[in-house]
């Protein structure tokens, strides 16, 4: 069983950049800058081998903690995929969530519905409610 931790201090912020800067289809490219940028400013996740202290897992949620929350760079480790990691972090990051009674928790992927259907995801009810300012 793996250990969930939002410890910034646990942050092993050269493999996480590793992982989404030449892995993660929506981070292809980041820099080490921007990542740094993306942890300061979100509550950060890792799960951590209980016996080594490795991670093998990585997610961070955009929040104010009070309405909204947006869950991304979920990442779990190639070598530790199929065990069960992702839903388990984020079943871990909706239970740490879920005191503050925020109003919505979105999230966006495009190949991983099943592990957050698991935890509760929905496909948005109103999508042609929803709009996107890409700047980049």
């Amino acid at each position: 069983m793996y250990e969930i931790s939002a410890d910034p201090a646990r942050l092993d912020v050269p493999r996480i950049h590793d992982w989404l800067s030449t892995d993660a289809y929506w981070a292809l490219g980041r820099t080490l800058a921007t990542q740094q940028a993306a942890i300061d400013g979100s509550l950060n996740f890792g799960a951590y081998h209980p016996a080594t202290g490795a991670q093998h897992a990585y997610a961070r949620v955009v929040t104010d903690l009070a309405t909204f929350a947006y869950l991304c760079d979920v990442y779990v480790d190639p070598a530790t995929r199929g065990q069960g990691l992702g839903t388990t972090l984020v079943t871990a990051i909706r239970d740490h969530l879920t005191p503050y009674g925020l109003r919505r928790v979105v999230l966006a992927t495009a190949d991983a519905h099943a592990v957050y259907a698991k935890v509760g995801f929905t496909p948005l009810t109103d999508p042609d409610n929803w709009m996107t300012l890409g700047l980049s």
